[in-house]
């Protein structure tokens, strides 16, 4: 298991084996946590700060939540792909978005694994 802590977004594209949807240019920004979830309530309650946000919704409530919370980016998961007008609302909120074919668990799991540790404030 790798050391607890923040990822850059370059890691994290490395290994989800992400697509780079927008922010291609903030690969280089840190993640502190990573969050995932396909409730929108449960990030608003469970998640904030410089977070990574995981999820297999790709509607306008996502760019919302995650810029209501100081999400540093959202990865879809399971092959879920954002239209162009999710892709136009995070490029005007300057919010990266990142696309895995990997499904929820497994990718929270790689990013665990590499050391990305979650939101509960609990330590390994």
């Amino acid at each position: 298991m790798g050391e607890v802590g923040p990822l850059k977004l370059k890691e994290v594209q490395a290994i989800l084996n992400a697509e780079v949807f927008t922010g291609i240019d903030k690969l280089e920004l840190e993640v502190e946590a990573g969050f995932a979830s396909d409730l929108m309530s449960d990030v608003l309650a469970f998640a904030s700060g410089r977070i990574l946000l995981l999820t297999g919704l790709t509607n306008p409530h996502v760019i919302h939540t995650a810029t209501m919370i100081d999400a540093a980016a959202i990865v879809f998961v399971r092959g879920k792909r954002p239209d162009k007008s999710l892709i136009q609302a995070a490029r005007e909120v300057g919010l990266p978005l990142l696309g895995t074919r990997f499904l929820m668990y497994d990718s929270c799991g790689r990013l665990f694994q590499a050391g990305l540790k979650g939101c509960s404030g609990e330590d390994r």
